[in-house]
């Protein structure tokens, strides 16, 4: 006797097979994804290119720095502020206001669209061309949210996906390519951007977001962030040193999320944010030449991104100075404070693996890498008190799984102590973006 499949399925097959605009937004979404993707890969080829080149030129001679990073601060502040009001800060902000219900289609060019995600591509690697403090993948977020979102042209009507949806699915897609980590892209997408039950269940836009992420493995190698990390074992001994690098960067990253609302959010009307107000361009300089400053202080360990000095952490392959961490918080502080396109995530990780490594030097477990890795997560999660998003980018950068619960309870512990000193970072900064809205 044969088995005949059920009229039922049969007739799904048939409705699937000859639904033209079900195949056609499939094919629109995931071409999207692709485009959005390899734009995150130039995009991190054209910051390294960047980064090198500060690094040929601060070797020529000792001061040039103190000439070269304020003068580009300051051009780059004009040119964003001339011509690119919305490709200014993180990024992430952006996205998040694009996504408002207030916000129309017609409106929604004021903070992301191919113009602006080309644009900040180039500012953002101009910055770390000075040698900035900047990271690159909040504004990953932007670019791959703008790259996306143009292609919504191309959907039928009554396809199901919703330019906001593409929206959502390119600033997540956009973290999993800048991370190389998928998994931390959908957690974005849902513990940031997403505010609504179809964008979240949808496997259409979960299949784009990991696609993009895919880009970036096809042209860089599955190869995990910081490489992979041996912690030893987490026994009772290693309780307190965790326990007090979850507290100290709950409080630290807090801090650092306080300052930036007062600066960049209007929230605070002291002498310095009426400078920058009259004078945006000289008060860049201004800030461009502390960060020269101190990265000459730092012997260069806080210029860039902090990459590289995270790295070496986490393979115990150098030890930084104590005070590293306060000179990389001040210097990614008064980056994102003169105005550049430039995004946190990096420094924020950098600054975090500091702050681990003097707790596990204070404690007597120099070079742990757990507990680098643990400051890294924690600091994360505290300035963006994004505590799960910001506990897989970590676990996947590191190739950490066999430290899933330390990191994530390490994260909801610094998120939780900076919510007592601060409101959420980005929220704050979206809220403040309204303000660009005609009428």
């Amino acid at each position: 006797m044969r088995l005949q499949p059920p009229p039922r399925l049969l007739a799904r097959l048939h409705r699937e097979a000859s639904d033209w605009r079900r195949w056609w937004t499939r094919g629109v979404v995931l071409l999207a994804a692709v485009a959005s993707g390899l734009a995150v890969v130039a995009f991190t080829w054209l910051t390294e290119e960047a980064l090198s080149a500060f690094a040929h030129l601060s070797r020529w001679s000792w001061w040039l720095p103190l000439l070269w990073t304020p003068v580009l601060t300051a051009g780059i502040v004009w040119v964003t502020r001339r011509w690119f009001a919305g490709a200014a800060g993180s990024g992430i902000p952006q996205v998040m206001a694009a996504l408002r219900p207030e916000v129309d289609e017609a409106r929604r060019g004021l903070f992301v669209d191919l113009r602006l995600a080309l644009a900040k591509i180039v500012l953002t690697a101009a910055g770390l061309l000075g040698g900035l403090s900047v990271g690159r993948e909040g504004p990953s977020v932007q670019v791959g949210a703008g790259v996306m979102a143009a292609f919504a042209r191309w959907l039928p009507e009554r396809s199901g996906v919703t330019p906001r949806a593409l929206l959502v699915a390119g600033g997540a897609g956009g973290i999993a390519a800048a991370f190389n980590a998928p998994l931390a892209g959908v957690m974005f997408a849902i513990e940031e951007l997403a505010r609504s039950p179809e964008h979240r269940s949808s496997g259409l836009l979960v299949s784009a977001i990991v696609l993009s992420g895919l880009m970036a493995v096809s042209v860089f190698g599955n190869l995990t962030y910081f490489g992979v990390i041996h912690p030893g074992a987490f026994g009772w001994a290693m309780l307190w040193p965790a326990l007090a690098v979850a507290v100290a960067a709950g409080l630290a990253g807090g801090l650092f999320a306080r300052l930036l609302l007062a600066s960049l959010a209007g929230q605070s009307q002291g002498p310095l944010n009426r400078w920058r107000a009259r004078q945006p361009v000289i008060f860049a300089g201004a800030c461009g030449l502390g960060v020269a400053v101190i990265g000459l202080a730092s012997d260069g360990l806080s210029w860039g991104s902090g990459y590289a000095s995270t790295k070496a952490l986490l393979e115990g392959a150098v030890a930084v100075p104590l005070v590293y961490v306060l000179l990389k918080f001040v210097a990614t502080w008064w980056t994102a404070w003169s105005g550049v396109p430039a995004g946190i995530f990096a420094p924020s990780l950098a600054i975090g693996a500091a702050l681990g490594s003097n707790v596990a030097v204070l404690s007597g477990h120099a070079g742990e890498p757990g507990l680098i890795a643990l400051g890294m997560a924690g600091f994360l999660a505290a300035a963006t008190q994004a505590p799960l998003t910001a506990f897989i980018i970590v676990m996947e950068m590191v190739d950490g799984h066999q430290m899933v619960l330390s990191l994530m309870a390490c994260a909801l512990v610094a998120s939780g102590v900076s919510r007592l000193v601060t409101r959420p970072l980005y929220a704050g900064l979206a809220e403040a973006q309204r303000a660009r809205l005609p009428g």
